[in-house]
């Protein structure tokens, strides 16, 4: 399909399925040819707002649709499973929200659907493929700061959340760590890769979800992650790494940083900013478009946001979960199978 526009379906209609159709507009060989929700008066609101020819009052129709070539999964964390299942059984290539699924085990049914019917499906890890968090990596890949010895992230948002809120409802998959803490943990592991330890603590609200969570995750190598995320308070949301050489700072929003500051041993600091022609830092522009390059090559899954990485990031999740006593309806108790990681 070179040169021609990717169809685009868009599964749920919330907030951010909003925020990635108006970037997909955005971009000029993008498509917006479906959109579905649970309500059908959403998904024609929804599609009369983007000038989206198919409105579908459920998922089944859209997951059908041999018109759409990728389908965008945003429904709420608990129904990730669901949803990216149907459209990769019928067919359907998937990018799926952040995080990936509940758990490991829904994850790996998801990436072993994608691979029995040969489609491409990947989580919707922006951060991962943003201009700026690349040349990061590819900075500390390329040994700027020395062997990676500390990594410090944080996420937290003010609040208060009453307890009917998304982020507090079990059956949603509510808490801090899912929904935020998952990019602390997605960015120490793309520079560190899967941790050999976890350690974490949190506090939980009435209705069992974490309302903070400190974890820290080490490597043989030696090195640490400290890594916190809050739905009770607001953090800077902060990142820094620290090698044997030197440090890379990120001042605000890490994960969509404008900026970040290297420090070499010896040398005066370094600033890198964003290009303004990637666009906006809150643009999903960036990972829409790694997506359509490698639909059209043929590849069942990105380089920037392998599938393996994204199943390594879950494990984390689990364990974190499984240290912490937060555990969603439906899911099994802790046992055999749980996720136990040293430390």
């Amino acid at each position: 399909m070179a040169g021609e526009n990717v169809r685009w379906g868009i599964l749920a209609t919330g907030g951010i399925a909003s925020a990635f159709a108006a970037d997909l507009v955005d971009l000029p060989d993008a498509e917006i040819v479906a959109v579905a929700s649970r309500r059908r008066e959403s998904a024609e609101a929804f599609a009369e707002r983007f000038g989206v020819e198919r409105a579908y009052g459920d998922w089944e129709s859209l997951a059908a649709d041999a018109d759409v070539d990728v389908v965008y999964v945003a429904t709420p964390h608990a129904a990730h499973r669901a949803a990216a299942g149907l459209c990769l059984a019928a067919g359907r290539n998937v990018l799926c929200e952040k995080p990936f699924t509940l758990n490991l085990r829904e994850a790996e049914e998801l990436v072993a659907l994608a691979r029995e019917h040969g489609r491409f499906l990947m989580e919707a890890m922006w951060m991962y493929c943003n201009p700026l968090v690349r040349r990061l990596k590819a900075l500390v890949d390329d040994g700027a700061i020395g062997e990676v010895r500390t990594v410090h992230a944080d996420f937290g948002l003010a609040g208060p959340f009453p307890a009917a809120h998304r982020l507090r409802d079990p059956a949603l998959g509510g808490g801090a760590l899912l929904d935020l803490g998952v990019y602390p943990v997605s960015f120490a592991q793309l520079l560190l890769g899967e941790p050999d330890g976890v350690a974490a603590s949190a506090v939980l609200s009435p209705e069992g979800v974490d309302l903070q969570t400190g974890a820290v995750l080490s490597w043989e190598s030696g090195a640490l992650a400290s890594l916190h995320c809050s739905i009770v308070g607001g953090t800077a949301v902060t990142a820094s790494v620290t090698g044997s050489r030197g440090r890379i700072d990120i001042p605000s929003g890490f994960f969509h940083p404008d900026r970040f500051v290297l420090h070499r041993d010896g040398r005066d600091p370094e600033e890198f900013a964003a290009d303004p022609a990637d666009g906006p830092r809150t643009s999903m522009r960036h990972e829409a478009a790694e997506v359509m390059r490698a639909v059209r090559a043929g590849e069942k899954e990105s380089p920037l946001v392998p599938l393996e990485g994204t199943l390594a990031v879950m494990r984390t999740l689990d364990a974190v979960r499984e240290r912490t006593g937060v555990r969603y309806p439906g899911e099994e108790p802790a046992g055999d199978e749980a996720v136990v990681l040293a430390g």
